[in-house]
Parts: structure tokens; C-alpha cells; sequence
């Protein structure tokens, strides 16, 4: 592979705190070693000139510039990457994502049933890529109760209330207790975060925190609750299990083309009863030194054989291979 230079489109920039950016940031950094990359929100820029790659960030977002380069470099250098929108929404019915996938030679997924949601034409196209972050040590954790936590900005696709439910059916337990980070992107889901914090002790709405500060809530949780509705590949899924930190998490394609099919902590899409058993069963005999192995410990070791995946090195790797299908012939 020569040393191309790449540019990474990314419709969400430094200030919006989300998975988009931290992908396109980190991506920018992994390739280093190997080309010059650079992240913008739209292409071309003044800088155009010497782009061989594009790595586009969302089909529907990032269309107009997927179509400019498509325009401009005709069927050479095009990999979209498709988020859980893309892939679980948009593809289905938006035109211009529906493009896109034509336009692409490579469409990236970030787990590994994304590509079952593609068009029958278009999966010899994907190429699946796990995002990845750095290992954190487990820290040592209280016995006295579970500390559950979950990490996302308050909006519908994030089913958000299947946690308040849960919540107000664990309300009277002194020894389950929830956090709950992220901003109030829907004004009424903030509203019930509030409510719910003034009803029930054992839940805590921490608002939005910075990436390193939510990290570290991860790693002292015993364990990361995800009740989306889609996903394309959660950054918090991995960051739990790169922390030693099982999920309890929705069984959505997104969620289990990362923790695979055999995991034993999802619950049915917006079931709160059965998210409710799960953590009753985390706590069960917690802290009993003569216990036997149960869910919790099941989890943990499940999680430890998927972290591999979510490798820095694996993520790099996967990427440079892409790079080599995308560059142009000599």
C-alpha cells in the first residue's frame, strides 16, 4: 500500500461528545503510522486536492460529500460507514442513504450482523470493523450493593424509559442502585429523569459528564445497562467490556453482533420487568464468599473472551486492510 491521504467525514465534530467523533478522532489516529488523515464535516475543502481515500460517516449525513467525491473520483476510493440509523433506518426508506450504499466500493459496519441489514447487492461490499478502545484494570467494587450504570443522552432511540420503569420496580431495593449519565437531548425524557431521581433514591441522574469521567463510572459500576432500540455499534459496550465491566444490554442486532449471540445478559427490546430480573440476579449472592458462580461471574467471563475484539491493534489492522482495497491501482 502506498501512503494515501485520507479524509474522514464525520457530520458530528469535537462538540457534540459522540460516538461519530470519537470514531472519526480515533480513526485519524490509528491511521497515522501509515498515510495522512484528517477529519472534516464536509468535502471538498480546500485541502481536497490530495485526498486518495474518504471514509464518510453515515450514509444519509455525510451524502452530499459522498456524492461529491463520487463525482469527482468515480468508483475508486469510497468507504461508507454505516451507523445504527443507517443501517436500521434510513437504508430502508431515505434516498439519499439508499445512494450512498450504491456510490460506496467498501461500506464499513462496526458489528457483525450489521452487513444483514444490507440490501442482498450490497453485502459482498461490507467489511466489518469493531471500534476499539484502551484496556482499563477492573476496579475493586463494593458487596454491600450493586452499582449499575448506564451511558446515554436522553433521546427516544435510546429507550431511556425502559431504565425509568425498571427503576421505579426496584425502587424500594437499598442494594440495586442506578446511574445514569447524559444530557436531556428531549426536554420531556429530562423531565422523568428528574422525577424518577425524587421518587427513588437508588437512581441518580448525572446529567452529561465528560468522556474520561464516564469511563471511570464504567470501570466502578459492576455493571453497564444499554436499552437502546438500535445500534450500529456502541461505543459504551465496548468501553464496559474493555473495563472488566458486564452489560446488561437490549437484544438488538447492534448489541449482539458485539456481545454475540450466545451472551447471557439481554433482555427483550423495552422490557424493564426482564431487565429487573437480570440485575436481581447480578445481585443475587453478592458477596457471599462460598457462592457459586452466577450471573454476574458468567457475564464477566463472557465479556473477557469478546474484549480481544475491541483491541486497538484489531481495529488498526482491519483499517489498513481497508486502505488496501480502497487505493486506487498504480
Amino acid at each position: 500500500m502506498s501512503n494515501p491521504s485520507v479524509v474522514i467525514v464525520s457530520p458530528a465534530l469535537a462538540g457534540a461528545n459522540n460516538g461519530n467523533w470519537r470514531t472519526a478522532q480515533r480513526w485519524k489516529t490509528l491511521l497515522s503510522p501509515a498515510c495522512s488523515a484528517r477529519v472534516v464535516q464536509q468535502w471538498p475543502d480546500a485541502n481536497a486536492s490530495a485526498d486518495s481515500v474518504m471514509l464518510a460517516l453515515h450514509a444519509r449525513r455525510s451524502a452530499q460529500s459522498i456524492e461529491n467525491w463520487a463525482k469527482a473520483r468515480p468508483g475508486r476510493g469510497l468507504a461508507v460507514v454505516l451507523t445504527g440509523t443507517d443501517l436500521y433506518q434510513d437504508i430502508g426508506s431515505d434516498p439519499q442513504a439508499q445512494r450512498s450504499l450504491q456510490l460506496a466500493q467498501r461500506l464499513v459496519v462496526l458489528q457483525a450482523l450489521g452487513a444483514q441489514a444490507l440490501p442482498p447487492e450490497c453485502r459482498s461490499k461490507a467489511r466489518v470493523v469493531y471500534q476499539s478502545t484502551s484496556a482499563r484494570a477492573e476496579l475493586p467494587k463494593s458487596a454491600r450493593h450493586l452499582r449499575a450504570v448506564m451511558v446515554g443522552h436522553l433521546r427516544q432511540v435510546k429507550s431511556p424509559q425502559t431504565l425509568f420503569e425498571a427503576a421505579r420496580l426496584l425502587c424500594g431495593r437499598e442494594d440495586i442502585r442506578i446511574d445514569h449519565i447524559g444530557s436531556a437531548d428531549d426536554d420531556g425524557l429530562g423531565d422523568l429523569a428528574r422525577a424518577l431521581a425524587s421518587d427513588c433514591p437508588g437512581y441518580r441522574w448525572l446529567g452529561a459528564l465528560p468522556h474520561a469521567q464516564a469511563r471511570q463510572r464504567i470501570q466502578r459500576a459492576h455493571v453497564l445497562v444499554h436499552t437502546s432500540a438500535l445500534e450500529g455499534g456502541a461505543h459504551v459496550i465496548m468501553e464496559a467490556v474493555r473495563s472488566g465491566t458486564p452489560v446488561l444490554a437490549s437484544r438488538v442486532p447492534g448489541n449482539v453482533g458485539m456481545l454475540g449471540d450466545g451472551y447471557a445478559g439481554y433482555f427483550p427490546h423495552g422490557d424493564a420487568a426482564a431487565l429487573v430480573a437480570l440485575l436481581e440476579a447480578c445481585r443475587a449472592g453478592q458477596g457471599s464468599k462460598d457462592r457459586p458462580a452466577g450471573l454476574l461471574d458468567s457475564l464477566r467471563t463472557q465479556c473477557a473472551l469478546r474484549a480481544p475484539l475491541f483491541d486497538p491493534r484489531a481495529e488498526q489492522a482491519a483499517l489498513f486492510q481497508l486502505l488496501n482495497e480502497l487505493q486506487p491501482p498504480p
